[in-house]
């Protein structure tokens, strides 16, 4: 008897860690394609100053095992306004400001993620402390599959020194002189050289795989 439930204890655990690892290389709705970087358009229009102290990014990692969340600072940008549309605009992410929020600040495995976030593994913060995207262009959006974005927003995203085009929906409103844009969209990490720990590169990882694709969260807020 005892044999049989350890047989279905060890069955059990197996499936949940086949499920797990199944699911960490499941499509996401919300990714984006990542193509070979297009030419951008030039500043234009009146030219709003991004609010770095009301703009953020959040990130969402996901494993076999669990996620992790957590925010990064907007460090400039600006954007360029045309008859009440945005026409152009650019910003930068100061990669060295990575910061974990699943777990408090004075647990040890708060500042190990963060370094372990910010080293060569995944964003070489030292190397490459900017991240960057600028606009090709902003296109009108009215899809049902996408309730809350009123626009979609073609650019290049620059992560570790290496440029693709990405194209994600966004809501943009211009009202009494100030811009608000919101973003929400999954970009696969491996396409911009961030390979640790993926199925895609490494073989045998069990529940240390960790998912190729994660979320961003824009919230950006621009002014005159």
């Amino acid at each position: 008897m005892k044999n049989f439930k350890l047989r279905n204890l060890v069955l059990i655990f197996a499936l949940v860690i086949t499920i797990g690892i199944t699911g960490c290389g499941e499509k996401s709705e919300k990714k984006v394609t990542a193509g070979d970087s297009k030419e951008t358009a030039g500043m234009k229009g009146q030219v709003y100053k991004v609010s770095t102290t009301e703009s953020l990014v959040e990130w969402l990692g996901k494993k076999v095992t669990g996620q992790h969340n957590g925010t990064i600072t907007i460090k400039s940008g600006e954007f360029g306004i045309d008859n009440g549309k945005v026409s152009s605009g650019k910003f930068e992410i100061d990669m060295k400001t990575i910061k974990v929020l699943d777990i408090p600040e004075s647990d040890a495995s708060n500042g190990k993620l963060a370094g372990h976030l910010a080293s060569d593994d995944f964003f070489a913060s030292e190397k490459f402390p900017v991240s960057k995207f600028e606009i090709s262009k902003v296109e009108s959006l009215n899809d049902p599959n996408k309730p809350g974005f009123n626009s979609n927003v073609t650019g290049n995203l620059t992560i570790r020194d290496v440029t693709k085009s990405i194209t994600f929906p966004a809501n943009i409103k211009i009202e009494n002189n100030t811009l608000n844009a919101t973003a929400d969209f999954d970009i696969d990490r491996t396409e911009f050289g961030l390979k640790y720990g993926s199925g895609k590169f490494f073989e045998g990882l069990g529940d240390k795989m960790i998912n190729d694709n994660f979320n961003i969260k824009l919230k950006i807020v621009a002014k005159p």
